[in-house]
Formats: C-alpha cells, structure tokens, sequence
C-alpha cells in the first residue's frame, strides 16, 4: 500500500478589532463590535493550519492572544470584547498595526497578513500609520483593511488611513456596510490568502525501500557470479 502525507503550510494572521465606543453604532445588527466579533469567529473556524493572534485597540491596544491555533480559545476571547477593555478614547490605528508586527515580524512563515477592522479614521497614539506601514513591508506583512459602518447624514466614515495602510503593503481595502458584507469580506481574505500545499498539497511518500534492496541484491549476486567464472579473471 502507498502511503501519501499532506504538506501544508498555513497562514500567520494578526487580527486586529477596534472596539471605541462608536462600534456600539447599530448600523450592523445588533452593533458593529458584536458584528464583527461573530464574523470573526466564523473566521476562525474556517482555519485549518493557520495561527492567529487577537488585537483590540481604541485609543491604545491590548493584546488578547499571541499567534496560536487554539481556535476555541480565540472564539472565547473574541466573546469578551466589549468597549471597556479599553479606557483611552480614540482611534489608534498606527498603534493597532505595529501590534500586529510585533506578532508577525519574527515568525518565518512565507504568508504574514494583519487585518485591521475599524469605523474611523487615525486619530491618536504614538505611532502614525505612515511608520507603522513601512515596518509592516520591511517585515513582509501583508495588510487588509476594513472600513465597518455605514456611511450618514449624522456621521461620515473616515477611510483614508485604511485605504492607504492596504493600498502600500500590498493588501486590499474593504468596506463592510451591513453584517452580510462583511461575512463576504472575511471569505474573500479567505481566498486570498489560501492555505499554501507544498508539492500541490499531495507528497507522494511512497516506501521504495523494497524495490531498491532488490536491485541490490541481483547486483551483488551478478558480481559473485563474475567473481569466479573466466569473465571475472580477465576483469
């Protein structure tokens, strides 16, 4: 019987998830956060070798988990999301990504992506996006951005920070108006971002040590025979 091993080589993702107060909007059902924690979750569960490590930021950023592929545990923490994680106000989003470098940039997997989830536009923290950018490409960190929330008369969606973060490291913005959209979005970064098969994901590994010890040994045999007949001598 042959026996075959599949090679797969999985996904290093950073995923990071604004939860300012302007995410309670319910412009998504039943509120953007609650929104995109549920994709998320179903995000996860589509995974298969990939690691993921959880981000939330507003005016600052907490990390809730380092790259794994404990995918129960990352659903757990993506439940306990919620607004009060995070006292500082604001939108840090250059900060949001260079947390998500600092998870990516040492690990050696060929495919290194951060998601950045987020209603607005960059409006505190230490690090502006145009610094952390540079980092994210001087890694090899692939960034896709989602812009979450619909546009109105009361509130505009600030997009130019996401658009130029996924524009420059070679990603692809989004903008997730309805809970739909988004769950769209999550599976054309899924698609994107496939899973890569070495040896087009099937390795023959097949056992031949049979078939060459065979030929050893008919090799062996036909040198003994040489050894002691007239050939040999002459040889």
């Amino acid at each position: 019987n042959q026996n075959k091993e599949k090679y797969a080589e999985g996904i290093d993702i950073a995923l990071a998830i604004d939860i300012s107060d302007s995410m309670l909007a319910k412009d998504l059902q039943p509120n953007r956060l609650e929104a995109a924690k549920n994709i998320g979750k179903e995000f996860v569960e589509g995974r298969a070798n990939d690691r993921i490590a959880l981000v939330a930021f507003a005016g600052e950023t907490t990390t809730l988990s380092p790259l794994t592929t404990d995918y129960e545990l990352l659903k757990e923490y993506l439940n306990s999301l919620n607004t009060s994680l995070i006292k500082t106000s604001g939108t840090a989003i250059g900060m949001a990504l260079s947390s998500c470098i600092n998870k990516l940039r040492d690990v050696p997997s060929k495919s290194k992506i951060a998601i950045i989830i987020s209603d607005g536009d960059n409006t505190t923290g230490s690090i502006a996006p145009e610094i952390a950018i540079e980092l994210a490409k001087t890694f090899g960190i692939r960034v896709y951005t989602i812009a979450i929330g619909k546009n109105s008369n009361e509130e505009l969606i600030d997009e130019k920070t996401l658009k130029m973060l996924a524009e420059k490291a070679d990603g692809q913005f989004f903008r997730a108006t309805d809970n739909d959209a988004l769950s769209k979005i999550f599976s054309r970064i899924n698609l994107l971002e496939k899973t890569i098969f070495k040896g087009q994901g099937i390795k023959d590994v097949s056992d031949y040590y049979y078939i060459y010890l065979n030929w050893s040994i008919l090799f062996f045999l036909i040198s003994l025979f040489l050894k002691f007949t007239f050939l040999g001598n002459i040889l």
